[in-house]
């Protein structure tokens, strides 16, 4: 955030400049760039100290010291192929990296439905690769870890922002945490009773987890969003070239036996007892809501959300040319290729 007065005052250029220079360095943006931002087009902040610029700004300055949000990108995408919006996700972390976008949160769902997998499954040995075909559901490998999810009755969402942002703890959890506040919110706005787990003693892992299983709602972290205390959202995170993607699941719904039906087991007395156990340690949107929740009204829930857990605002935006041409490039090379996607 930056603090800038209204108070008839006159502030050196240096000390402006000086102060713009340390949120350049926290942020990676020209000192220019930070007012363009929040959407002053000017060249130095001592032009806003006249009080006659409170009302072109809508009385966002209130004499004293005020803070101004932070503004987001926020990104809708129509369903995508499963390649593509991995390809996506890693475009934008990509071009976020070069300084070219500003820290972007995408919702987005998929077409087909897609069992994604974690960076590190196995994918002969963890997933009926043959079902998965017959039944024409898509198939991918993340660039994040965690298990396997079945996109299909939800809302996807991912978080692009740079590890060295003031917002992002360095802690690999504690940033999980920050991002994760704007799902909490979510679910709350939904009229959820919603809570964030700490899961810092082997008990509570042992709690929320379902060890055997490939199912990623069986996989805890060291933070969970529950209901009823039950697993409600899904979440992975990468680090690459100093940006954060953080990426997960909102399940509105979920066919249970389709999605086991994917995963492999040694025998299917196995699989029928990780079934009862997913089960008791996840849940949907609407089986605990007492009323449907439908996609249009989860995505205002969550995009509401995101705003009050990141203390941000977002403002409606779509892909870059740039974005959309890495996308697709990145999609035909690693998404969609069997060297990716089989690979382990």
């Amino acid at each position: 955030m930056i603090l800038l007065t209204t108070a008839p005052l006159r502030v050196s250029k240096a000390r402006v400049h000086s102060f713009a220079g340390v949120f350049q360095d926290k942020c990676k943006y020209r000192a220019t760039d930070v007012y363009r931002i929040y959407n002053f087009n000017i060249s130095c902040p001592v032009d806003l100290l006249p009080s006659e610029r409170d009302e072109k700004y809508n009385g966002k300055w209130r004499g004293g010291f005020s803070a101004v949000t932070e503004q987001w990108r926020f990104i809708v995408t129509e369903g995508m192929s499963p390649a593509m919006n991995m390809a996506v996700d890693e475009a934008i972390l990509q071009l976020h990296s070069e300084g070219k976008t500003p820290p972007t949160v995408r919702f987005y769902t998929w077409n087909p439905a897609t069992l994604s997998i974690g960076y590190f499954q196995k994918a002969s040995k963890e997933i009926d690769l043959e079902l998965v075909q017959e039944k024409g559901i898509g198939f991918v490998r993340r660039a994040t870890g965690g298990r396997a999810v079945l996109h299909d009755q939800e809302l996807t969402y991912s978080v692009v922002v740079s590890e060295s942002h003031p917002k992002m703890p360095s802690s690999v959890t504690e940033a999980y945490k920050v991002i994760s506040l704007g799902l909490l919110h979510g679910f709350q706005n939904l009229g959820l009773q919603a809570e964030m787990v700490s899961l810092a003693s082997e008990e509570e892992k042992e709690k929320y987890s379902s060890p055997g299983s490939s199912a990623c709602f069986d996989s805890p972290s060291w933070y969970e969003l529950v209901v009823e205390g039950k697993k409600v959202a899904g979440s992975a995170q990468t680090r690459q070239k100093g940006v954060i993607l953080q990426h997960g699941s909102i399940l509105l719904d979920m066919d249970v036996e389709l999605l086991f039906s994917l995963l492999t087991f040694s025998s299917d007395r196995l699989k029928e007892r990780m079934m009862d156990s997913f089960r008791k340690k996840a849940v949907t949107i609407n089986e605990v809501s007492n009323r449907p929740i439908r996609l249009p009204e989860a995505m205002t829930a969550f995009r509401q959300g995101f705003q009050e857990g990141l203390g941000i605002e977002l403002l409606d935006s779509e892909l870059t040319a740039e974005e959309l041409a890495l996308a697709q490039e990145l999609a035909a090379t690693r998404y969609s290729t069997d060297e990716w996607n089989l690979r382990r």
